[in-house]
């Protein structure tokens, strides 16, 4: 029998926990242990971004992340950008179509969200880099760089 590891974290706010492997991807704990499938896993090697979470604010690929090492540490997931209704982001990729098939979405929507933290007024080659890391294959991009201006100025409009 596979030896496990008790795994406490903060996930969208609330204390959560589980009994994993050691092998166990943080992305296989979010959907599996925890049943919170807005994280998608596409390639499996870090490449796409569909898997993309906040730990501790900072984007991360949760498939390539092994669930003990986020332990102690505060995820935050598609499913908790928002309060209780859809967060300026992402409101601001509904608004804008920055979505298509959706499959890439709850990671760009991580990514940006850290990305207007840290740059709340980025230009279209600083979105462009800051998204650089998370593939689409269905938006062209374009929506999705009106989106992320969007979200800048529903950002603005709340501060």
């Amino acid at each position: 029998m596979e030896e496990t590891f008790e795994v406490r974290l903060t996930v969208n706010g609330t204390p959560r926990g589980a009994e994993v492997p050691a092998r166990r991807l943080l992305s296989d704990l979010l959907r599996h242990d925890l049943k919170l499938t807005g994280t998608h896993v596409g390639c499996e090697h870090g490449v796409c971004g569909c898997c993309t979470v906040l730990m501790d604010g900072e984007p991360v690929r949760s498939c390539l992340m092994f669930a003990v090492t986020a332990d102690g540490h505060e995820i935050t997931t598609v499913e908790g950008l928002g309060d209780g209704g859809l967060s300026p982001v992402q409101r601001a990729f509904q608004e804008c179509h920055g979505l298509q098939c959706g499959f890439c979405t709850p990671g760009f929507l991580c990514t940006v969200t850290a990305l207007l933290r840290d740059n709340p007024r980025p230009s279209d080659d600083e979105v462009l880099e800051g998204i650089s890391g998370n593939l689409c294959r269905c938006t062209g991009y374009q929506n999705i760089l009106k989106s992320v201006h969007r979200a800048a100025d529903l950002l603005a409009e709340e501060s």
